[in-house]
């Protein structure tokens, strides 16, 4: 279930053996869905390869006829056409790869993007919105240095390679026998050079999260930050992320740095020994000249691709660092996956809309809890200011202690109390954004861990106490829930909310942008487009958390008014600490540490409840 605690992420996760691995195995799926683009690469591969390995004998023959005084006759047209048709294969080879390279990109991105719009809200109460992003960002590049650099280029290089070593052992033996000596030493040093790149790589990706995450966490409160003078300590704590990713990219580029080296020495270790050697059996009459330039053409044809493998496995090590973290966050079940292993309670004949029966509910171990200033923007979801429980220590994370209430159809319910509870969390349950850890939410009489979840949210509007606003125009935002809605539709219900004051000031009307966060509206209007987002799709729950909290006296009296006529027939549940607002309900619930302790009208309260009564003798409605 959505409570089942997240994998969470400790400050050690830059050490080598804390982060995750991903397998060469893990790749081949990425590779195999362009399999057809892969096998025309291939075959380009082979026929490029075929006429690269011809070009030598060529060149042999052609100085053996020279050396014998023989006509050329089409040898040098032959040549020439080879070479052209080398070079336009590997132009074409070329733009297959980078075409490919791009799709990999995309399709990692698809995955990475899907599974985290869907992983359970535990899942973002312990990690950060800027990590999230550099995954979807620069570890999904990495995969394109696979194809365009590495992989693919050496399975090509692989090709011209094997048949060099057969032409080279056909020419002389012994000639091959020493190069190959050479360049085995050289695969050792970059096989041992290996798992080091891909560690140094992996931890290179995440300081780049830790320094994403750094830089929208600022960002995202910039005024704050700004009216609160921390502009140079954001700057340097940003800094100082800056340079520790850095320092892993220095380290990965020394580390990497080893293997150029290697492929160079090899080359002219190589060469000095053919051209030494060869010159001396040359000179024994083992061979001819012609046979030793024919050789020393093939040695080049292995070297090249000797040094694409050694590029490939920088390359590959990387991407496989890169795709552990891309893994990381795929591999997580969604938060519908594990409702199979749900036992759901039996099914309640009831007139009752929602009943909470028992209901037990603790935040995960190293979670932070939704509604806390870390995590309300991470988690889709903003509680109230009353259910943080920063407070909470680990050993008792328990937010609601035994909670039973009905709601029946058609009423309006008020959930009161100070602050932490637990008044947001019994939205967040009713929404599903988690799952009680003892007890029963019902949903007309039926638990609803057996209910499909976005059939249970489509009938459930939810606006926050900080409710956000997405960036993009006012119509974005109404439609959200609603795609379906006409533009009437929309300036009406915008007018319920005394919303039509945006469109004097900007004279595109639905279509005037909001800005990042909803920056361009005042609070109170922000609050009103949240509402009126929810008015829009009219489900037969409504769900306010504190919706009428940056509201003045007039706006407040206009939205009451237009959600007292969507609510006709509806079902309405409140969060407030205005009393004021609330006393009309058909019923409140008063919530402390955790528990009901009253439940009633305001007059039955007021007699009640100890507590309600001081509420309300604070705020003089008593």
């Amino acid at each position: 279930m959505s409570t089942t605690a997240p994998r969470t992420r400790a400050g050690k996760r830059g050490a080598p053996d804390d982060g995750p691995r991903a397998t060469f195995r893990q790749l081949l799926p990425y590779l195999l869905e362009h399999k057809k683009v892969l096998s025309w690469v291939v075959l380009i591969s082979i026929v490029g390869a075929a006429a690269s390995l011809a070009q030598p004998v060529l060149v042999s023959q052609v100085i053996a006829a020279v050396q014998s005084g023989d006509t050329l006759g089409n040898l040098v047209g032959v040549l020439i056409v080879l070479v052209v048709v080398s070079g336009l294969l590997s132009g074409f080879q070329h733009y297959l790869l980078q075409r490919t390279g791009t799709s990999v990109v995309l399709s990692a991105r698809r995955r990475l993007v899907q599974r985290m719009l869907r992983l359970p809200i535990s899942e973002f109460d312990t990690r950060r919105t800027g990590d999230l992003v550099s995954r979807v960002g620069s570890d999904t590049t990495l995969l394109y240095a696979v194809m365009t650099q590495g992989l693919i280029d050496a399975v090509g290089g692989s090709l011209l390679f094997i048949g060099a070593l057969i032409a080279m052992f056909i020419i002389d033996p012994v000639l091959l026998g020493l190069t190959a000596l050479v360049i085995a030493v050289s695969i050792v040093g970059v096989v041992v050079l290996s798992g080091r790149i891909r560690a140094a790589s992996q931890q290179q990706q995440e300081k780049v999260g830790d320094l994403a995450a750094s830089v929208e966490r600022a960002l995202s409160a910039i005024r704050t930050v700004r009216a609160a003078g921390a502009t140079e300590r954001e700057t340097s704590a940003i800094d100082r992320q800056a340079v520790g990713a850095w320092k892993m990219g220095i380290r990965v580029a020394k580390v990497s740095s080893l293997v150029v080296p290697i492929a160079g020495i090899a080359m002219q270790v190589s060469l000095l020994t053919v051209l030494g050697v060869g010159g001396f059996r040359v000179a024994n009459g083992d061979i001819t000249v012609a046979s030793l330039v024919s050789f020393i053409l093939f040695l080049f044809m292995i070297i090249m691709p000797l040094g694409t493998a050694f590029g490939a496995v920088t390359s590959v090590n990387q991407a496989l660092g890169a795709l552990g973290r891309i893994q990381e966050i795929i591999d997580l079940p969604s938060e519908d996956e594990t409702d199979a292993a749900i036992a759901p309670a039996a099914d309640v004949p009831t007139t009752d809309a929602i009943t909470f029966q028992d209901v037990e509910f603790r935040y995960p171990e190293g979670a932070v809890p939704p509604g806390t200033a870390a995590t309300s923007a991470v988690a889709g979801i903003s509680l109230s200011s009353g259910d943080s429980i920063g407070d909470t220590t680990e050993r008792d994370r328990t937010v609601l202690r035994g909670v039973s209430f009905s709601v029946p159809r058609g009423h309006r319910i008020a959930l009161v109390g100070p602050s932490g509870a637990g008044k947001s969390t019994i939205l967040a349950l009713i929404e599903r954004f988690y799952d009680p850890t003892g007890g029963t939410v019902r949903l007309g009489g039926r638990d609803i861990r057996s209910l499909d979840r976005t059939a249970l949210r489509a009938h459930i509007g939810y606006v926050e106490q900080d409710a956000p606003v997405l960036a993009g125009t006012i119509r974005d935002n109404l439609t959200l829930g609603a795609p379906d809605a006409s533009d009437n539709e929309c300036m009406s219900v915008l007018r319920s909310v005394n919303l039509m004051s945006v469109f004097d000031r900007d004279e595109r009307g639905l279509d005037a942008q909001v800005g990042e966060d909803g920056v361009m509206l005042s609070g109170g209007e922000r609050q009103r487009l949240a509402i009126a987002r929810t008015l829009l799709s009219a489900p037969p729950i409504l769900l306010l958390d504190e919706s009428t909290s940056s509201l003045d006296g007039l706006n407040e009296q206009l939205l009451r008014e237009a959600i007292d006529a969507v609510a006709q027939d509806r079902t309405l549940i409140v969060i407030a600490h205005r009393l004021s607002t609330v006393v009309d309900s058909d019923q409140i619930v008063v919530l402390e540490d955790g528990r009901v302790v009253g439940v009633g009208t305001h007059s039955e309260l007021v007699a009640s409840t100890p507590l309600y009564k001081e509420l309300a003798k604070h705020q003089l409605l008593v």
